[in-house]
C-alpha cells in the first residue's frame, strides 16, 4: 500500500493542496491515516479510483 500526501494527491490531481483537503472533509477522498503533523495521507489507489470517477463525472 502506496501513501500519498496532500501536496502528492494535489500534484496528480492537478488541483490545489486545499481543494484535496475540502474532498477528504466532505468524504469525497477518504484518508488512510495522518502523517506527524496530522495532515491526511492517503492511499494510491483510491486517488487513483477518484480521478478515474471524476473524469466519467466531467472532471475535476
Amino acid at each position: 500500500m502506496s501513501l500519498m500526501s496532500v501536496s502528492d494527491v494535489a500534484e496528480f490531481l492537478g488541483v490545489q493542496e486545499i481543494r484535496v483537503e475540502r474532498l477528504e472533509r466532505e468524504s469525497l477522498l477518504v484518508a488512510a491515516g495522518q502523517d506527524e503533523n496530522g495532515k491526511p495521507m492517503f492511499k494510491r489507489e483510491d486517488v487513483v479510483k477518484y480521478k478515474e470517477f471524476a473524469e466519467r463525472l466531467g472532471g475535476l
